[in-house]
């Protein structure tokens, strides 16, 4: 695929015209551009669907296609709208931002600490900007936006995205969305964009009017027929995306979200291998998948991690006690199962998942290195999606056996990400949001949010579910946040959770970043049925140990571990309460406790 000669979109010559490119092999045969104050533009798809034509025009231009008389959509590759997803396209000019850290090349993989946030709710790209010097005295490496191509309305989580090129105005303009990304890598920080390739939001897809070929009807996924990757300008389509950002914004790396809804493993092969070409190679480029199928294969084949919902719901089963839906998987010998998570990765490397009725999930995951797992506590899906959006704050009654669960994700050898907010303590909810014009739309999710969970408020006497399309709900979610430069101090027990934080990401700054690379797992064991034991092997033959108990009862240490605990070699690095290292010393895993032991030189490759 040539960079040199996009296929899609409008873009700017050397003569100052402009050439428009649109993939239309259905398109009626009125099909034309329309240029703002101009006359139509017939247009004609050639042999492979393509129409083509280069006007005398350049940045700022108003456009749209026309499809009939009475039908004007934008162009699906726009780069910027003029308003929201049904209006005119606006060619925009070749990258003219003033970089200020041109020379930006981005950080190792095994440095990241991911911090998962939604622009808007922070304030959009400026708001967040100002939030970045914080975020990084704190001890994040790389902010993760979730999606910002163009979606109906100012609000969305950004899901419902229809233009996969423009970034939405709702959050700042273009320049101030380069200006958020320059502002992080001037401070040290990455920053990586969630991409929704696996379909298209349900406002604004005007495709299967002009290109039906984008889509298999005879493959269905939750959003409705298939997008068929087994078309050339289909698989062209989105990789051009990825690399637009990538290029255009400098964004540091991707996250595809959901790509167990793409049927087609190859060209997520296929895409990772052209980003990576397609990207100065001096640059540190990191591509990160959603994938429920646990696909360990597609880690192997140019892609760095995958988010570890697996881990995540054992975790989530342990603190909260839930097991309904998939939680219901991870119910049984929940420690044997986060024991695996710490270990091996998956839960899920082929075994039957009950909750899917039996079907195998999964590929063997053992082999791979740790770095190759996010591991989260809350993330957006996991708050969002629950009925009322509770965090675990608000769930878990115990602060001690959060902060222990904190411990553990922060100072094990995988790829923590946090869920703004949660480095606050907030309990303000994480609820779904959107912001439909479509009365009919609007009121088609409301009634879909409410058959999703009728046996959850039926259970609980909850009278109302907050009305996704109701600027309330989005206001309702806006969490606590680091405070930036000029904002108030903290409440006393945020910036108590703000402490705890820094001072686990200090650590693992310290001591064990600088030894991941090549760091393997030494493998891992439930201590209690909430407590496990887990250990890693550095890149500088030290070993790391965890030792985590999320329940209510003490752990009795096995022999062999109170020998490693209690050898001279054994550093201890880091207790979640006082007194956790002293009782595990005499052989006892404190309930509600993680305790982080290092153990240098011989010793460390002699321990169980």
């Amino acid at each position: 695929m040539s960079t040199s000669t996009p296929g899609f979109g409008a873009w700017v010559q050397p003569d100052g015209r402009t050439r428009f490119r649109l993939w239309a092999p259905s398109a009626p045969p009125t099909l034309a551009l329309e240029i703002e104050g101009r006359a139509p533009i017939p247009l004609v798809p050639d042999a492979e669907g393509y129409a083509e034509t280069v006007v005398d025009c350049g940045p700022g231009t108003r456009y749209r296609y026309r499809l009939d008389d009475d039908t004007l959509v934008p162009d699906p590759a726009s780069r910027l709208q003029d308003g929201d997803v049904h209006d005119a396209s606006v060619v925009v000019a070749p990258d003219q931002y003033a970089w200020r850290h041109p020379d930006w090349r981005g950080r190792p993989w095994e440095d990241t600490v991911i911090y998962e946030v939604h622009p808007g709710l922070a304030g959009g790209y400026a708001g967040l900007a100002a939030r970045l010097p914080a975020l990084a005295a704190m001890g994040v490496t790389m902010i993760e936006l979730m999606p910002i191509a163009d979606f109906p309305g100012p609000r969305n989580w950004g899901y419902d995205g229809v233009l996969p090129y423009a970034p939405d105005a709702a959050y700042g303009s273009p320049d101030e969305l380069r200006a958020l990304i320059d502002s992080a890598h001037g401070l040290g920080l990455s920053v990586m964009l969630d991409v929704v390739y696996n379909h298209f939001g349900p406002d604004g897809n005007y495709l299967p009017r002009y290109a039906a070929p984008f889509f298999n009807p005879a493959a269905q996924t939750p959003w409705g027929a298939a997008i068929d990757f087994g078309q050339p300008a289909v698989r062209r389509y989105f990789a051009e995306s990825a690399l637009h950002w990538l290029n255009e914004y400098r964004f540091d790396g991707l996250r595809l979200d959901a790509v167990h809804a793409i049927a087609r493993d190859e060209w997520l092969i296929e895409l990772a291998a052209q980003l990576r070409a397609g990207v100065d190679p001096r640059r540190q480029l990191h591509l990160v998948l959603e994938n429920d199928d646990n696909r360990a294969s597609l880690l192997r084949a140019g892609y760095d991690a995958q988010w570890n919902d697996d881990a995540h719901h054992v975790l989530h089963h342990l603190l909260t006690g839930e097991a309904d839906g998939y939680y219901s998987d991870y119910s049984t010998e929940p420690a044997t199962l986060l024991a695996r998570c710490l270990s091996e990765g998956f839960v899920f490397q082929g075994q039957p998942s009950a909750f899917r009725g039996g079907q195998p999930r999964g590929e063997p995951s053992a082999a791979l290195a740790p770095t190759a797992f996010v591991l989260f506590l809350q993330n957006h899906d996991q708050t969002g999606n629950r009925a009322l959006g509770e965090r675990l704050q608000a769930l878990v009654q115990d602060p001690q056996r959060l902060r222990a669960a904190v411990a553990l994700q922060l100072l094990s050898a995988q790829i923590p990400l946090l869920f703004m907010g949660e480095e606050t303590g907030t309990r303000v909810p994480f609820q779904y949001f959107t912001s439909h014009d479509n009365a009919e739309l609007a009121q088609a999710v409301r009634d879909g949010r409410k058959r999703e969970f009728a046996a959850f408020m039926a259970r609980h006497d909850v009278s109302a579910l907050p009305d996704p399309n109701a600027a309330a709900t989005f206001m309702a979610s806006r969490p606590d946040l680091v405070p930036a430069p000029g904002e108030p101090a903290p409440h006393p027990r945020a910036a108590a959770w703000i402490d705890y934080y820094t001072t686990l990401l200090q650590l693992r700054a310290r001591l064990i970043t600088p030894r991941l690379r090549g760091a393997q797992a030494l493998g891992a064991q439930p201590l209690g049925p909430a407590a496990v034991q887990a250990s890693w092997r550095l890149a500088d033959g030290a070993q790391l140990s965890l030792y985590a108990n999320l329940g209510e009862a003490e752990a009795v240490l096995p022999p062999p571990l109170r020998k490693l605990v209690n050898d001279a070699q054994t550093e201890i690095a880091f207790e979640s309460h006082a007194g956790a290292a002293r009782q595990l010393a005499a052989g006892v895993l404190a309930p509600a406790s993680t305790v982080c032991l290092l153990t240098h030189g011989t010793h460390a490759a002699e321990a169980p």
